[in-house]
């Protein structure tokens, strides 16, 4: 697995509650910008219109020896998904709070484009404060185990 893009902002301004895997459509030029790296999550979303999962805001920049024009940088591209994930996804969408966030944009052992896809709740910024403490906290401690080896 080769991971392409990861949103590791994600992590620090939402709980995630669960993930899941979805298969992305991409055109020709946008697997091989994928397959050189130039991705960004950081202000994508998912959502759901018409019973169908689409990924918004995600910028896959165009492929500089594509010879045919460009597709646009962040247009919504379709997710891949059962019909009942796309069900579990709608109710708990509707619940108050609730986002659908890209995780991270990989790709599998086959060659296919993957996307993580969490269900997230915002942060408060005192949670974002604790987290921080806590991982403060727990570098220092590895420090002194190492330091006493």
């Amino acid at each position: 697995m080769k991971i392409v893009a990861s949103n590791k902002k994600a992590y620090h301004d939402y709980h995630i509650d669960k993930t899941m895997e979805a298969g992305i459509i991409l055109s020709g030029p946008e697997v091989k910008s994928l397959r050189v790296g130039k991705a960004n999550l950081k202000d994508g979303y998912a959502g759901i219109r018409n019973g169908e999962v689409f990924l918004y805001n995600m910028h896959i920049s165009p492929y500089v020896f594509c010879t045919s024009s460009a597709a646009d940088p962040l247009r919504a591209r379709k997710l891949l998904l059962h019909r009942q994930e796309i069900r579990k996804l709608i109710g708990k969408l509707n619940e108050k709070g609730v986002a659908l966030i890209p995780l991270k944009v990989y790709f599998i052992d086959n060659g296919k484009a993957k996307v993580e896809l969490g269900l997230a709740r915002g942060k408060k910024l005192y949670d974002k404060r604790e987290a921080l403490k806590e991982q403060q906290s727990a570098r220092e401690v590895q420090r002194m185990l190492r330091n006493k080896e």
